[in-house]
């Protein structure tokens, strides 16, 4: 799969309460693009979804490293 469809993929199941799901595609989206700012805040919204704040805010920083201006980094 490539990383459009991942992101879309869980992008659907965050949308659709299924948290889990949602981290397993952004997961596998970062293991191909893991320099992109963007898929790292969409999985520190999935872990803070799970009520897994630590590792949410280390993905908003991660978000931040990457793209200090990153507006849309939670």
């Amino acid at each position: 799969m490539d990383v459009s469809t991942l992101v879309e993929s869980g992008k659907k199941y965050l949308d659709d309460g299924d948290y889990n799901s949602a981290l397993s595609f952004f997961d596998q989206a970062l293991s191909i693009e893991p320099i992109n700012a963007d898929l790292w805040n969409l999985k520190g919204i999935a872990l803070r979804s799970l009520g897994r704040y630590d590792e949410a805010s280390d993905c908003y920083n991660k978000s931040l490293e990457i793209e200090p201006r990153d507006t849309e980094s939670s």
